[in-house]
């Protein structure tokens, strides 16, 4: 891929699929290896993406890409696992219900209620179907079984029978169990043997959770679960469920109510009673509900048991944060018809009763002081102070610890807010005040501001340029010398001039006079080396110093010689004044193999700034032109390159040392002497372009015969050569007949196309042949009437 042949159309076409594989621009590189596109090119590519601001387009595709829903349930490295599901937007019946107060329990993974089944059994646990008795015998007889509860309620206890344990609590079964061992182990009686009983693995109970659940239906549980366990297999109560008024049903009687906001406000979890096979937990829809927002410490919508007052709602909701404003709170309530606003005071908050559909907004207080006054500017403490009774600017002040030096004390300002809260501005004397003379009162809200000297002015700056290593502003002060300026700027450059420093300095503060038609100052002095106080130019506000390159300060210019002369390489010029014909004899003449009729001379397209001001602004009004950027780029590297072909006669210069043809050498030329060149080569419109041997006796027409002759698109009358020494020659017409140049060694050939002739449309022939009919039909009636 050559960048410079593509378009700007498929530049952007690369550009959008790069996007579409997320490739940044840093990453153009690798992604340019990958497609084997050649390191040069590269660089090409991201010159032509910039021209087109195509770059910004490539910035921050090297995010990762978002998980997909294949990509679903995957772990990573801290444990979690991140589902597709888990970076969905919530449903508004997701979002409604994540405001509840305790929804975020059963939607917590970190929180799961599961039971611990390695604490000790809890005493009233009841034995059923099931379960595994651990019975051991120690002591003077040892022995252990592990025993299962068949569904008849009996365990078999080896060499003593069933016994049945069936309802039992765990000490209830021990007495048992105990009682039937004691028949064959004598020693239990005697007490020299000990009966153990624990209970192994347990159960598995089956619970019906119904109402207005998330998901209710029949659940298999351990039998240590409780009542929170089943809510939150189920995933709790649903929009409509009730938090606090849940019943556990047991054999067709309610046996508790469980109450969620004992636990979310005080922990308490004394009704979360273990649930037994066949329970049924029944979540009721709620009864009561409110909506706290505003500033609370937990805004949320809560469920209100009754008998309970607003005072209590705010408590579960963690009562109001720091900056609420108490004494009325605005409640939203839906009476029988329509909506209405109930205003709440603080007084009423401990009996107020709460109704369905209530919401309450906690307002925050103003963001205003009651007693602050402000002082802003040139004071040592400038900030916020409290309003104290008869307060005066002058005590605002000395409780800023003072105004600064460069204080303004001619004038300061209070902005004020009067009373309707429009601004108003005082002005007064800062030295009247300071000194006593003037007293001036402050208000609630005042803003004092004292002005500095430095703010009321423009910056006051000095500028250097010229030969100084650091030219450029530089802030004023007092009694600021040109030699100081100096110092400033880095001292002086080799090059700098100890003479003629000029200062040019504005006109400020003058009277107006219509003669005058000074616009500066100007004055101009010397200097010395060690800028020792010579002039002792004192300098100004806004003067502008420039130190002047010294007239006999000239840097080494070197030229370059290659090819066939005796020492080639590269030479630094002596004298403005030096040609081509002394270099040449610097460098030991030319070689007996050079061919000096094809030399030439390199000089750079911008040899000074003089030369490139006139060619930069050709050369933009160029680019305007050019409609895509690739022909942009690639003048730009042609231009860039900054060398141009110029011919030369050597053997002129050579013969004629000092002649128009010994040209001044200028820093950066390069001269190129070949060798002697024996072909010459045809481009253009003939049948067989190629290189041929050079022939002294062969012509022009000869080369082209000899290449299969002109095509029949050849411009034969334009054809021309360039000769070795960059010299172009055409061909010329004497009488009817084509004068071609002479062809010379090293020579090329250039036959050019004729341009495209278009033929005549239908139209244009009629209208061709009627004029042409109209002619003759004329002539034949002037000849008529000669006769």
């Amino acid at each position: 891929m050559r960048v410079e042949n593509l378009s700007d159309e498929e530049i952007r076409q690369l550009v959008a699929e790069m996007k579409r594989n997320n490739v940044s621009f840093d990453q153009i590189d690798s992604y340019a290896q990958q497609k084997s596109i050649p390191a040069s090119e590269v660089v090409k590519l991201k010159d032509r993406i910039r021209m087109l601001n195509l770059d910004k387009e490539l910035t921050g595709n090297d995010k990762p890409p978002v998980v997909k829903q294949e990509q679903a349930d995957r772990s990573v490295n801290d444990g979690t696992i991140i589902s597709a599901k888990d970076i969905q937007p919530m449903t508004e019946e997701e979002r409604k219900r994540a405001k509840i107060f305790g929804s975020e329990l059963f939607s917590n993974k970190n929180l799961t209620f599961e039971p611990n089944l390695r604490l000790p059994t809890p005493p009233n646990y009841r034995l059923a179907a099931g379960d595994e008795l651990v019975i051991d015998v120690y002591g003077y007889s040892e022995v252990q079984h592990n025993l299962k509860v068949s569904p008849e309620g009996h365990v078999r206890i080896p060499y003593v029978g069933p016994v049945y344990v069936n309802g039992l609590t765990m000490e209830e079964a021990r007495i048992r169990v105990t009682k039937q061992l004691s028949t064959i182990y004598g020693g239990i009686k005697s007490g020299n043997t000990f009966v153990q009983v624990s209970l192994g693995t347990i159960r598995s109970i089956r619970v019906l959770l119904i109402g207005e659940v998330m998901r209710p239906g029949s659940y298999t549980l351990p039998s240590l679960a409780t009542i929170a366990n089943a809510l939150y297999v189920s995933g709790g109560p649903g929009e409509n469920g009730s938090f606090r008024d849940i019943q556990v049903i047991r054999n067709g009687q309610p046996v508790t109510t469980f109450d969620l906001y004992d636990f979310l406000r005080d922990g308490d979890l004394t009704n979360n009673i273990v649930l037994q096979d066949q329970d049924i937990v029944k979540v009721n829809p709620y009864k009561t509900r409110v909506e706290l927002t505003g500033e609370v410490k937990r805004p949320a919508i809560f469920e209100v048991k009754e008998g309970e007052t607003l005072q209590d709602v705010i408590n579960v909701a963690g009562g109001y944060t720091d900056i609420s404003f108490k004494d009325v709170i605005r409640a939203y309530r839906i009476n029988n018809r329509e909506r209405e606003v109930v205003n709440i005071a603080a007084e009423e908050v401990a009996t107020f009763q709460p109704s369905s559909g209530d919401k309450y907004f906690i307002d925050a207080v103003l963001n205003r002081f009651t007693n602050r006054v402000m002082i802003s500017g040139a004071v040592f403490h400038p900030g916020e102070y409290a309003l104290e009774s008869n307060m005066t600017v002058a005590d605002l002040i000395k409780k800023a610890d003072g105004v600064k030096e460069e204080a303004s004390l001619g004038r300061a300002i209070i902005f004020r807010l009067k009373e309707d809260y429009t601004p108003a501005g005082i002005s007064f004397s800062l030295e009247d005040v300071l000194s006593g003379k003037q007293s001036v009162a402050l208000s609630r809200e005042d803003s004092v501001v004292i002005y500095s000297k430095l703010e009321l002015r423009e910056d006051y700056q000095v500028k250097i340029s010229g030969q100084v290593n650091t030219p450029g502003y530089f802030a004023y002060i007092d009694s600021l010398h040109v030699e100081d300026l100096i110092l400033m700027a880095g001292g002086l450059r080799d090059a700098a001039s100890l003479k003629r420093v000029e200062v040019a300095r504005r006109i400020r503060g003058k009277d107006y006079n219509p003669s005058d038609s000074a616009v500066a100052i100007v004055a101009q002095f010397d200097i010395t080396a060690d800028l020792s106080p010579l002039a002792r130019f004192a300098l100004q506000p806004f003067d502008e110093v420039i130190i002047r390159k010294s007239p006999t300060y000239v840097e080494q210019a070197t030229v370059s010689i290659d090819g066939e002369v005796v020492y080639p390489g590269a030479y630094t010029i002596n004298s403005k004044r030096e040609r081509i014909s002394d270099l040449m004899r610097r460098a030991g003449g030319l070689r007996p193999e050079a061919y000096s009729e094809g030399a030439v001379l390199l000089r750079k397209t911008f040899v000074n700034s003089s030369d490139s001001a006139l060619l930069e602004s050709k050369l933009q009004v160029y680019y305007n032109k050019l409609q895509d950027s690739a022909d942009i780029y690639n003048v730009q590297n042609a231009v860039s390159r900054k060398e141009q072909l110029l011919g030369i006669n050597l053997d002129e210069i050579m013969k004629h040392p000092g002649s128009k043809f010994d040209l001044y050498l200028e820093e950066g030329d390069v001269i190129r002497i070949p060798k002697k060149l024996q072909t010459v080569q045809l481009f253009g419109e003939i049948y067989f372009p190629k290189k041929v041997r050079y022939d002294k006796g062969i012509r022009f027409r000869d080369y082209i015969r000899g290449a299969g002759g002109f095509t029949s698109n050849a411009l034969k009358r334009r054809g021309y050569i360039v000769y070795a020494n960059g010299e172009v020659k055409s061909t010329r017409k004497l009488l009817f007949f084509n004068s071609y140049p002479k062809v010379k060694p090293g020579a090329e050939i250039y036959i050019p196309k004729k341009g495209e002739q278009k033929g005549l449309s239908g139209q244009e022939a009629v209208a061709v042949t009627t004029g042409i009919a109209s002619l003759a039909l004329i002539i034949v009636t002037i000849l008529d009437r000669i006769r």
